[in-house]
């Protein structure tokens, strides 16, 4: 059996290698130097591609035959495991005195690193925060949203516009925009009450490119694509900051943010409209029929997203003093999912991971800036074929009945 199997990869493999081969010959083998007129075949070239690329296939189908076999094993249990990680974590032993150690290296983390990197960490920490506003959308809700990235710029044109015409500073403009945040969140929840699935996404796609398009193009209003430079930074009591100070004193507001973001969309999880959203991911007619709200459901989601998201928006503009429509594409978007997805939607823990993932590693491979890229987009491809349920699988919350108790 294992012979048969080993064969029949080998032969996979090799397919695999002869198609790539045939397909990459022109762009492999000849090279045209347009300055002397020559042409030079490099058949070398294509044998170590050939070669590479049946090692590689080779190695991905073993790989894919133990993942299947894996599912395979764990489709027949009747009872679902939870992983040692979960199990650790969950333990208020271990879990407590870990988030204490975890929370005192970070907020000691400014004072040994260099402001390049506490710079590089808050922006960490800004997508940290809109990674669990979409958890909140997506992975609880079960409300696809491609257009998130509208509500963080409609906070980054709050405090940009309200301190260029008004000088209004960040500490009075923070709680007005997650006001505009949550507007615009019920704003887009309410036409796509009635969507689901594809129709859901194609609209909330549309918003984020309208959004987009009325910045770039309304001059009037926003300066279009020259953006908005000179945005105050955070300050306190009319105290001024040094841009190391700033950095620093940016990094203790995202830190504090973070850690009320992730206190409250723990608890909302755990709460009857975090269980209603659950619900609605899971079956929208059943959870109609067992007396839920749809509708307040929904908009709550949309609405705690966006709040969030705004609240970034907010302090994206205070740490770069510029912006424009072009910080806020369709890309951006993608990349928050992208972290929901990979970190693993409706869990709090892999969503922060999902984000250090994400915006870290592209940046510490600058090393590698030929293959950075490549390197980011293969670990990507492979978590997400080996692990589909993202770095930390959300555990769902189990009530035991006392059967002896209640009879």
């Amino acid at each position: 059996m294992v012979a048969a199997n080993i064969i029949k990869h080998l032969k996979g493999a090799l397919i695999a290698s002869i198609w790539l081969a045939f397909l990459t010959l022109p762009i492999m083998v000849i090279r045209v130097d347009t300055v002397e007129k020559t042409v030079t075949w490099r058949w070398m070239h294509l044998a170590y591609m050939a070669v590479g690329s049946f090692v590689l296939a080779f190695i991905w189908n073993i790989f894919l035959e133990r993942r299947d076999r894996g599912q395979a094993k764990k489709a027949l249990e009747t009872v679902e495991r939870v992983s040692a990680l979960s199990q650790f974590l969950s333990d208020p032993r271990f879990a407590r005195p870990l988030m204490a150690f975890g929370f005192l290296v970070a907020a000691a983390f400014p004072w040994f690193f260099s402001m390049y990197q506490t710079n590089i960490l808050v922006s960490a920490l800004i997508y940290v925060v809109l990674g669990l506003g979409l958890n909140i959308t997506v992975g609880l809700a079960g409300l696809l949203d491609l257009g998130y990235v509208a509500f963080y710029a409609v906070g980054a044109y709050t405090y940009a516009l309200l301190n260029y015409h008004f000088h209004l500073g960040f500490w009075a403009v923070l709680p007005m925009g997650a006001v505009m945040g949550a507007f615009f969140g019920i704003l887009l929840g309410f036409p796509v009450l009635r969507l689901r699935g594809d129709y859901l996404a194609i609209v909330t796609l549309g918003f984020g490119q309208i959004i987009r398009l009325v910045l770039e193009n309304w001059s009037a209003f926003s300066f279009g694509p020259s953006g908005i430079s000179n945005i105050d930074r955070p300050g306190l009591f009319g105290i001024t900051y040094s841009v190391e100070q700033a950095t620093t004193y940016m990094y203790y507001i995202m830190l504090a943010l973070v850690v009320l973001t992730i206190f409250v969309t723990a608890r909302l999880k755990d709460s009857r409209i975090g269980r209603a959203w659950l619900a609605l991911r899971e079956d929208e007619i059943a959870c109609q029929a067992m007396g839920i709200d749809n509708t307040r459901a929904k908009l709550m989601a949309f609405a705690l997203g966006a709040t969030l998201a705004s609240l970034m928006g907010v302090v994206f503009a205070a740490k770069t003093t510029f912006i424009n429509p072009a910080s806020f594409t369709f890309m951006e978007s993608a990349m928050i999912l992208a972290i929901v997805v990979l970190g693993g939607m409706g869990s709090v823990l892999g969503v922060i991971l999902g984000a250090f993932m994400l915006m870290l590693l592209p940046e510490y491979l600058r090393a590698f800036s030929e293959y950075r890229m490549l390197i980011f987009g293969a670990t990507m491809v492979l978590i997400m074929v080996f692990r589909p349920q993202g770095l930390v699988r959300a555990k769902r919350k189990v009530y035991k009945i006392n059967t002896e108790a209640a009879g």
